[in-house]
């Protein structure tokens, strides 16, 4: 059995998903490898050959993501902060912009002893679990309402406890919900979110639209209507000095700042743009 160069396979791969109009052809065609050899990605190079039934796996999971499928559900996992989760059809993809909501608000509880965190429609669980790895003196909650986003969730938060992570809280419920964690009013001291926010009827790529669960995606009112009930939720959760981040769609940098302004309680708001400059999340202080 004649062994094949790595590195054709993944110029091959490249080629492939690039005629389908996959971004970063090149760097899911490595990942896709790394995933086949269970190597990390930096070690590729390690690798000068490969077997003709590894080349195959390779060739056919590029095949896959050709059609669009995401990477994620190919490898089965995503990435957030420290830690990766697993994922796959009927919860939504964690994506790395979020990384950037997770940093601001870990450096918010720098100096904070045993601090509260809770994420809303935390799908994955992904958020939440990536604070309570960073923090692990944290008491951290998670909430949902789809029934689907919660089994992924618990199983996400059953297998970072099994590696030694502060186990998270995780609720079934609805940020419409006045009540919705009433216990903890006024003593949070931080509120994370990625709610849905696309506009309805916004395009969006194939592995949006065909693999996301629309209601993690998609809200009414141009995409506020669940922002809406998060920034309320936010605003009687958190305890002073506490601090709030949501998600928002890039048109939103000029109408998601005024929601949290509305409340006297909250002060310093200030949108935040992603990678590629776009007004990606807003942030707000409790007073």
């Amino acid at each position: 059995m004649r062994r094949l160069p790595l590195r054709l396979a993944i110029l091959e791969a490249t080629r492939t998903l690039d005629q389908a109009g996959v971004e970063a052809a090149r760097t899911d065609a490595e990942l896709i490898a790394a995933h086949v050899l269970g190597v990390d990605r930096g070690r590729l190079p390690l690798v000068p050959l490969i077997d003709p039934p590894v080349a195959e796996e390779i060739r056919a999971l590029v095949e896959r993501r050709a059609r669009r499928v995401p990477l994620q559900h190919l490898v089965g996992r995503a990435a957030m902060g420290g830690i990766t989760v697993e994922v796959g059809p009927g919860v939504f993809v964690p994506r790395p912009e979020t990384e950037l909501l997770l940093d601001w608000g870990l450096t918010l509880l720098r100096g904070r002893r045993y601090p509260v965190v809770v994420d809303l429609c935390t799908g994955s669980g992904a958020l939440a679990l990536a604070a309570a790895h960073a923090r692990p003196d944290a008491v951290v909650y998670a909430v949902d309402n789809d029934a689907e986003a919660l089994a992924w969730a618990r199983h996400n938060v059953d297998l970072r406890a099994r590696e030694g992570d502060t186990p998270v809280r995780l609720y079934t419920g609805d940020v419409r919900d006045e009540t919705v964690f009433a216990e903890l009013d006024g003593l949070v001291d931080l509120v994370l979110c990625n709610p849905p926010y696309v506009p309805e009827g916004t395009p969006v790529p194939p592995e949006v639209a065909e693999f996301d669960p629309p209601q993690a995606v998609f809200a009414a009112d141009d995409g506020l209507a669940v922002l809406r009930d998060v920034v309320a939720t936010a605003a009687r959760l958190l305890r002073p000095g506490g601090g709030v981040a949501v998600e928002h769609d890039d048109t939103h940098g000029g109408s998601v700042p005024p929601l949290l302004r509305r409340y006297a309680v909250l002060t310093d708001v200030t949108a935040h743009p992603d990678l590629a400059g776009r007004d990606r999340f807003t942030t707000a202080r409790r007073v």
